[in-house]
């Protein structure tokens, strides 16, 4: 029999994990975040959840599915986001466009994440990495009352934080830095996962305690889909913002050159098979589109569910979900 009683009936695990209050607090927040949207005309729009590709960053795992038709079949990939479809659709003169949604990460659920989660994404054409920074914090002040957004590089970050300058550290001297005694052998590790672990140990806890943090100009070789400065190659246009222990946003100065975005994919593949993990198919309608001409912009991904937890004052995303991975 399944409790008794009143606690019996709360820890029934048919029930939602989310309460009505925050139910109706998390459904004014949504309403609130497409209303600043509609003020600054930028169309909601839709993409498919389910693509014939996936992502080549062997940092993030696909959920497939295999569908079959007659004798055919064929893997399909839950979306990590919908970035690859909503380039398709700046190439096709959508505009300014963002996407509210579901997306989805094969990775181990937590008090932070779940594998099944909601995602805001959007685009502005015409605006560089800055300006769009500017818009984010405006989002979160409106959302989340906070003060205006602290502002630091991630060279300026590595200073004052971690006492390192990442242009003159040698792999031994970032080593010497982290300070932790690992299980395994940090030498054979690329710089940009040293550069993580400092970053994450040493650097996210001590910022954006007080007010939203933007962190931005990180190295290239965390560049993901994002132009490489023009004036310091070493660097890209891209930044994350961060509040109170959670990483909310990942923004770029979007790279829209297609042989540049091919030799990022194929470094992919590299990188993946270095790591043992399987080739994922290259989107070949996404470098279709850059061919043919991606509008110059700026895009940004922000995950609703943190921002929620932040907003509500909930230590834990369950808190914020119907149901979550575990009681789906």
């Amino acid at each position: 029999m399944q409790g008794s009683g009143r606690d019996g009936l709360l820890n029934a695990p048919w029930r939602m994990h989310i309460s009505p209050d925050n139910l109706r607090q998390r459904a004014a927040l949504i309403a609130q975040i497409r209303d600043f949207f509609t003020q600054r005309d930028v169309l909601e729009v839709d993409v498919p959840v389910l693509g014939q590709c996936g992502v080549t960053d062997p940092h993030l795992v696909n959920f497939v599915t295999p569908f079959t038709l007659g004798q055919t079949t064929t893997p399909l990939f839950l979306q990590t986001s919908p970035e690859y479809g909503m380039k398709r659709m700046l190439a096709c003169g959508s505009g300014c466009i963002y996407y509210l949604g579901k997306a989805f990460r094969h990775e181990a659920a937590g008090h932070q994440h779940n594998p099944e989660f909601t995602m805001l994404e959007w685009y502005r054409v015409g605006f560089d990495d800055q300006a769009l920074m500017s818009e984010v914090d405006a989002l979160l002040q409106g959302v989340l009352k906070t003060e205006p957004a602290d502002k630091i590089t991630y060279h300026a970050a590595f200073l004052e934080y971690a006492d390192i300058d990442i242009d003159q550290a040698s792999k031994a001297d970032l080593i010497a830095g982290l300070a932790i005694d690992s299980h395994y052998d940090l030498s054979a590790e690329p710089i940009e996962h040293i550069l993580q672990l400092i970053f994450n140990i040493h650097i996210e806890p001590k910022i954006g305690t007080i007010r939203p943090c933007c962190v931005y100009d990180f190295p290239a070789s965390q560049a993901a889909l994002a132009k490489l400065k023009a004036d310091d190659p070493r660097y890209a246009h891209r930044f994350e913002f961060y509040f109170k222990g959670l990483e909310l946003a990942n923004g770029y100065w979007e790279l829209t050159d297609a042989q540049e975005q091919i030799q990022r994919f194929d470094k992919d593949q590299q990188h993946r098979n270095q790591l043992g993990l399987s080739m994922i198919p290259t989107d070949s309608r996404l470098l279709a589109a850059l061919s043919s001409g991606v509008p110059d912009c700026a895009g940004v991904a922000l995950g609703i569910d943190r921002l929620v937890m932040l907003a509500l004052g909930e230590q834990h995303i369950n808190n914020v979900l119907s149901f979550g991975i575990d009681n789906a």
